[in-house]
């Protein structure tokens, strides 16, 4: 049997990120959040939690968070059936959710929003990449993720919501600059691009398929969806922009199609776990709700 108060102290470090912190989050001192620590590590005769600044999990450390994370979930779902004054009272305990920024900058918050009014249950978010959302649920950190990745996750279900559209743009002035002589590999390897991260490959991938080349341009890393999309109207550099974002610029002539009409799809999923807690029931359907309604 897991000795739950010294797991609380686990997670609380984890989640703080440090012992002293987690003993204020706790109410309890930062000697008694290191002894329950080291207790629960030496009855399973390994370390849980690595020393540092954060502190952070390994392996088993996340598992057993994880583990917690879905004990409190239920426990909060049996709440109103319990006696009278056993309740604990209102679920505090957050939803911990891996999203993509091109979602939450477009169709998600629809579904967040209903969510959080129906029910008043909050949400944790934790940003990732499409493709690696996924694998933010196989380690244990979030209960249910938008994910690209549509593989099977143990313990959960998938549901697959729609195609998240994809425009190669540039504002006028740098289409001119760059390409005014025609979209050629070679005019491509010399006009710096954008990308959201070290993994987003959504430019090469639209190179390849619409002329069939690799490439290798200057690249401008830029971790923000408005963010990308205000530099390439400033004209520093062309991205693929999700179309949702991209159609009132091109409308308004600040950005351009690189080559109109050839776009990317991606497929986006929800996978979420296979626990009976009507909050995750609830999220499911609101999520699915407002995919349908903005995705092709």
């Amino acid at each position: 049997m897991l000795d739950y108060p010294a797991l609380h102290a686990v997670a609380a470090v984890i989640r703080e990120g440090s012992f002293e912190r987690a003993a204020a989050a706790l109410g309890i001192t930062p000697s008694a959040i290191s002894q329950r620590v080291r207790g629960l590590e030496e009855r399973l005769g390994t370390i849980l939690v690595v020393r540092g600044q954060p502190c952070q999990p390994t392996e088993l450390g996340r598992t057993l968070c994880a583990h917690l994370d879905r004990v409190r979930l239920m426990e909060a779902e049996l709440a109103p059936d319990l006696p009278q004054g056993m309740e604990s009272g209102p679920s505090r305990i957050p939803l911990k959710v891996a999203v993509n920024s091109d979602s939450l900058a477009t169709w998600f918050p629809a579904a967040v929003a209903a969510f959080g009014i129906e029910t008043g249950v909050p949400l944790d978010l934790t940003l990732d990449d499409e493709a690696h959302t996924a694998d933010r649920l196989r380690s244990g950190e979030v209960l249910a993720a938008v994910t690209a990745d549509p593989r099977a996750v143990q313990g959960c279900r998938t549901f697959r919501l729609g195609a998240l559209g994809y425009a190669a743009c540039a504002s006028p002035d740098f289409a001119t600059r760059f390409f005014e002589g025609g979209m050629t590999p070679e005019a491509l390897g010399a006009a710096p691009c954008l990308r959201f991260d070290r993994r987003d490959g959504l430019q090469v991938r639209w190179v390849r398929d619409t002329f069939g080349v690799e490439f290798d341009a200057p690249t401008y890393t830029v971790a923000s969806t408005h963010g990308f999309l205000d530099l390439a109207i400033a004209g520093l550099a062309w991205g693929m922009q999700p179309t949702a974002l991209a159609e009132p610029h091109l409308a308004a002539g600040r950005l351009v199609e690189l080559v109109p009409g050839s776009r990317l799809d991606v497929i986006l999923h929800w996978t979420v776990a296979r626990l009976p807690a009507a909050s995750l029931a609830l999220l499911t359907e609101a999520v699915r709700k407002a995919a349908s309604a903005t995705l092709s």
